[in-house]
Parts: C-alpha cells; structure tokens; sequence
C-alpha cells in the first residue's frame, strides 16, 4: 500500500485531500494566522504517508463498500445500514490514525466527530451510499494532519511568565 493508494481510495469515496484540508485550516489558523492552505495539504498528506494510516483506511472503506452490496452478515449488515449510534467501531477504527500524532489529535477528532465539520458532515448525512466508517475516518486524518502541525508549531507562543530556569 502507498500514500498514492490511499489518496486513491479517498477520492473513489469522494473525499478530495482539498476538502480534508480545508477542515485542518479551520482547525488550526486561529492559533497560527500564518498557516497556509498547502501547509495543510502537506500534513494531510504526510498523514497519508503512514503505513498504519493506510490500513486503516483500506479497512473502514472495505467495510462500508461490503455494505453497500448488502455482503456482511446480519445483524451487521442492518447496523452499517442504520449507522447505529451505539456502534463505535467507526469511531475505534478512526482512533488508531489520531492516536498517530498523541493527544491533541484525539481532542481535535472528538470534536471534529460532534460537529461534523466540511465534507465530514457530507458525508455522515448523505444517504445514497454507506459512509459509517468513512466520515470517522475523514475525521480521523484531518485530526492527525492538524495535531501534525500543532507539533510542528511547537514554540510558537511565547510564556513570558517562563525563564527556563525552573
């Protein structure tokens, strides 16, 4: 598998890396004025890049796609096809790409997963196909790729009150 694969299975889905960008920008410009659209691109990308980030997206699309052509067993089947609230699996499955970058990507995917910002919102309400996994998933790489630049920001802000003595 490669970030290419990924970026593939993505845009087979509907999901463009612009729009997942999008998401990260808003995540993350208040706090660096002069963060860039292709700034946020480059993260969503280098999320991409990771082995583990791909699987788990080959993994959560496969899932929905069986779903769709009504192939995964019952009840699991009547389950992707009412995206039960109580499910979580999604959710599960989308912690393993925030967990990539620690913390900060866990908080940003927990809201990200409430207010179902940009295409992640697309995608939870649009009812012509099976997105369960998928919009946790979206979620999930956008958390990551603004956790990514929150990291790579680091010492942005200045604390003053800190001498570096302590």
């Amino acid at each position: 598998m490669s970030y290419q694969m990924a970026a593939d299975m993505l845009e087979r889905r509907g999901v463009s890396l612009a729009s997942v960008a999008e998401i990260v920008y808003i995540l993350q410009s208040a706090y660096y004025p002069d963060l860039s659209m292709e700034e946020c691109l480059a993260s969503v990308k280098a999320v991409l890049g990771k082995r583990e980030v791909q699987y788990t997206l080959m993994t959560g699309i496969a899932l929905d796609e069986l779903a769709e052509k009504r192939l995964l067993p019952q009840p699991l089947q009547a389950v992707m096809e009412a995206d039960e609230s109580l499910y979580g699996a999604d959710e599960t499955l989308a912690l393993g790409i925030t967990g990539v970058y620690g913390m900060i990507g866990l908080t940003g995917f927990g809201y990200l997963d409430k207010i179902k910002l940009g295409i992640i919102g697309e995608l939870n309400d649009d009812k012509r196909g099976i997105h369960v996994f998928l919009d946790d998933l979206v979620a999930g790489v956008a958390a990551a790729a603004s956790a990514r630049i929150a990291h790579r920001h680091e010492g942005a802000k200045v604390y003053p009150h800190v001498t570096g003595t302590e």
